[in-house]
């Protein structure tokens, strides 16, 4: 009979899990369909389609982006454009990130030194370097994974810096004293510390890979999703910017339920906590 329990409250506590998954995904359908009702006709009746487009107008320009192809050429040619400078930006910002976060985050004398530089840096505005690199670069691919690396770097790094902070000293004291060195302390200890930090920073880390791969083709490029929608608003084509939009954002949320699947594979050693039920 004990073991008869656990297993029926085990199945119970299941069910009531999928019974508010399942309400909670209801109500964001119908938040959503709600939104896209109200926008078509208030767009329809009430406000001019030119400049605020509609929904159906947009469905329209993704069908044709998809089935004919954009003025740019193919669309799957765009997202595969912009989707290399991403990944090609988020990789290298997030290595840099990593290392450097974590190897100042270690030395108190060095973190000291680079503070104002790292600061001063930081506060840069991105569009001003988006232009740089299009200058010192050209059009092509270096221009924007450049722009990419930036923004990548300084979101990995900050929280990489503040997981290498945070490790407990009487660990590190405890496994000095075992005789483990520097490099050992560095590897088994600091580096799996910091890895929720660091992993946290990476969801927000590729959206921003994606803005600067974007926002670079936007400021100058021949080819990709950021110069789709400029060339979608020099032709005061509404629908066509949101159609990007919405492209650029599948991509992005694709990409989150990839870096998802990846922590927690990395992290199976973690306690669940109490907002696990919150991951849907």
């Amino acid at each position: 009979m004990d073991n008869v329990e656990p297993k029926t409250e085990g199945r119970t506590v299941k069910s009531a899990f999928r019974r508010r998954r399942g309400m909670i995904w209801t109500i964001r359908v119908a938040l959503v369909v709600l939104w896209l009702a109200s926008w078509e006709l208030t767009a329809t009746y009430l406000i001019d389609p030119f400049f605020y487009s509609k929904p159906s107008a947009v469905w329209h320009k993704l069908v044709d982006w998809f089935t004919g192809g954009t003025s740019q050429g193919s669309i799957w040619e765009q997202i595969g454009y912009t989707l290399q400078e991403a990944v090609a930006g988020f990789l290298l910002g997030a290595l840099a990130g990593v290392v450097l976060g974590i190897l100042l985050g270690r030395s108190r004398l060095l973190a000291d030194i680079c503070a104002p530089f790292i600061k001063a840096a930081n506060a840069v505005p991105r569009i001003v370097l988006a232009a740089l690199f299009v200058i010192w670069f050209g059009l092509g691919m270096s221009s924007k994974i450049a722009t990419a690396f930036v923004l990548v770097f300084f979101a990995v790094f900050f929280n990489a810096f503040q997981g290498a902070r945070e490790v407990d000293r009487n660990l590190i004291n405890n496994a000095r004293i075992l005789g483990a060195g520097r490099l050992h302390v560095l590897t088994t200890i600091v580096v799996p510390s910091a890895t929720s930090w660091i992993l946290a920073s990476l969801h927000t880390a590729f959206g921003f890979a994606l803005i600067g791969a974007v926002v670079g083709e936007f400021t100058g490029a021949d080819k990709g999703l950021g110069l789709l929608i400029n060339h979608s608003q020099g032709t005061f084509d509404s629908a066509g910017i949101y159609a990007g939009m919405i492209v650029i954002t599948v991509i992005a949320l694709l990409a989150e339920w990839l870096l998802t699947v990846a922590e927690n594979r990395l992290l199976k050693w973690r306690p669940p906590s109490i907002t696990t039920g919150l991951q849907i």
